[in-house]
């Protein structure tokens, strides 16, 4: 498997209406999170073959809202990969149908597990990253998951060994 091949990556494409509103009348932040872990989801299962799960959204940033009648494209992609997760890359980006101008909207970066047939961690695939572009997201990802595994360790230590 590549991280730049077709099989690690994912486009989903939905049209914005009302129904998908927020208070302020933009598209609500949490039906994008929702969508990036499908696509992120969706991208981990065919990497791993196997059903896979959330175990953290690393991050979640938001650039600029989502409009109401607008084409909401969420390109994702398998970015590392360790004994049984893998971290998955979402770009969002928001299309305005008449024009066809597009604008870069939020990024997520997903921490995903594949599980075997009872549901206990499995061991991944591991990715082939042949161009430079897959090296940086590669190398990128290994900086949020030794952030990440620090954060955790340094909670626990300041809890006297509980696990945050």
């Amino acid at each position: 498997m590549t991280a730049d091949g077709q099989r690690e990556g994912a486009t989903l494409v939905r049209w914005m209406g009302p129904a998908d509103a927020n208070a302020a009348g933009f598209v609500h932040g949490g039906l994008v999170m929702r969508l990036c872990d499908e696509a992120a989801g969706i991208v981990a299962g065919r990497h791993s073959h196997r059903r896979v799960v959330t175990a953290a959204m690393d991050r979640m940033i938001f650039r600029h809202p989502v409009h109401v009648g607008e084409l909401l494209v969420l390109m994702a992609s398998v970015n590392a990969v360790w004994r049984t997760s893998m971290e998955v890359g979402v770009r969002v980006c928001a299309e305005e149908i008449r024009s066809g101008r597009t604008r870069h909207t939020s990024t997520a970066y997903l921490t995903m597990v594949a599980l075997d047939d009872d549901g206990q961690p499995m061991p991944v695939p591991p990715l082939e990253v042949t161009t430079e572009e897959g090296r940086r997201r590669a190398r990128e990802a290994q900086v949020r998951r030794a952030n990440r595994l620090a954060e955790r360790d340094e909670i626990a230590r300041q809890r006297g060994g509980e696990e945050a």
